[in-house]
């Protein structure tokens, strides 16, 4: 039996988007914040992690969201999600990558834990339907990453067992989760250097024109 990788799994924001933290910290400049607001308001604070927890298993709205986040930075609420996110861009040396594998018949899917998809939606101008053999956002699931059942979700859509699939994310923590299930992980912290880890790792030259 062959044990060439036939599968990608892609996380999106700061997979195929530019990173996550440049973008928050340019919007604390622009709210005059101090720096670290964010992280602290709505990734340390018990609560801020559980709105956030329920937002990517769509349990709360975006909406009801931005309401909590405003009040806990002392911001408009209007269009929060939007604003802190506003200066992420697509990051073409994974996104080219990426078409790459599926030029070369590998399954390619994109498992995302969601910020909610109104009303701003993260994944709008992407075509992620169009581009990709699998897309799997957390909250259509009622689950969110790190949960094993979203993996095996995403692996049974793929239809490849977890061996054969290869997962990407910018958070150490899921792609360890990721690991513990018989994926191979990678780490995306320098996106030249993930293109050339997939290749190795699949076997096919991602960095090709």
């Amino acid at each position: 039996m062959s044990n060439r990788r036939t599968g990608l799994i892609l996380d999106f924001g700061g997979v195929l988007t530019t990173p996550l933290l440049p973008a928050v910290l340019a919007f604390e400049q622009r709210e005059g914040l101090p720096q670290g607001a964010c992280l602290t308001a709505l990734y340390k604070d018990p609560e801020g992690v559980r709105i956030t927890s329920d937002l990517e298993r769509g349990v709360v709205s975006q909406r009801e969201w931005n309401e909590f986040a405003g009040r806990m930075l002392n911001v408009p609420a209007d269009g929060l999600m939007g604003r802190i996110f506003g200066d992420l861009r697509p990051e073409p040396l994974l996104i080219d990558a990426a078409a790459a594998a599926r030029r070369a018949g590998i399954k390619v899917g994109i498992l995302s834990n969601s910020v909610g998809l109104a009303p701003w939606d993260l994944y709008g101008g992407y075509e992620l339907e169009k581009l990709y053999d699998v897309v799997v956002i957390s909250e259509h699931h009622m689950m969110r990453k790190p949960d094993p059942q979203l993996f095996e979700t995403t692996l049974k859509l793929m239809g490849l067992p977890a061996e054969e699939c290869v997962f990407v994310d910018d958070t150490e923590a899921y792609v360890q989760a990721a690991e513990q299930l018989g994926l191979a992980g990678v780490h995306n912290q320098d996106p030249k250097q993930t293109v050339a880890t997939l290749s190795e790792l699949l076997g096919v030259d991602l960095a090709a024109s």
